[in-house]
């Protein structure tokens, strides 16, 4: 583990390949799962902001479920995180005409008709933020869903940390990302990568 700033950053985010393959895993990330993305409290408030620019690329099940429970829940380790259709579905997919899963929130953001990319949380995946007091950990979450990423991201060498450049510049800046790839370029020299 490295420390930059006051997030401590596991090795295997230099390590480890990753590089998202839709067209194999049909963002099956967004439908998989016991409980929905993690959001954090502004996030949330956000989300229901949003929510008329992206109803109508929801499904009737997951308008239902916003419309009795909210956009978000507390789940049973007490996180707050997207409400869920089915017990999996996050209530924000949407599906294009191959049956490929979508987030409609992103959709709505490269669209042009909202200012949200998505929760950071989403953004960030494969690498999950841990809250510990005052520092954050970077860890990289292994999930068998994600097989083609990660046999992508071998083929094409790349880290998870380049992978994630831009929603890691999102939440920590990127004066803060740049420390990041000065401390992988150290590692390398040092043949710890």
């Amino acid at each position: 583990m490295v420390q930059i700033e006051d997030v401590i950053v596991s090795f295997d985010v230099f390590r480890e390949k990753f590089l998202c393959d839709l067209q194999a895993c049909r963002g099956i990330c967004c439908i998989e799962g016991d409980a929905g993305a993690p959001v954090e409290a502004e996030e949330a408030e956000k989300l229901k902001e949003i929510l008329p620019l992206v109803w109508d690329d929801l499904s009737e099940e997951a308008k239902a479920v916003i419309e009795q429970q909210g956009v978000t829940y507390v789940d049973e380790e007490g996180d707050l995180v997207t409400s869920i259709v089915n017990g999996k579905d996050c209530v924000f997919t949407c599906y294009d005409e191959t049956g490929c899963c979508y987030c409609a929130i992103e959709k709505a953001y490269r669209d042009g008709r909202c200012d949200f990319y998505k929760p950071i949380s989403c953004h960030l995946y494969p690498i999950r933020v841990g809250d510990y007091g005052p520092y954050k950990a970077l860890n990289y979450h292994r999930w068998n869903v994600c097989k083609a990423a990660v046999l992508l991201g071998k083929q094409k060498d790349v880290p998870v940390y380049r992978f994630l450049k831009e929603p890691l510049i999102r939440k920590f800046g990127e004066d803060w990302y740049r420390e990041l790839e000065h401390v992988a370029e150290e590692l390398r020299k040092q043949h710890l990568l």
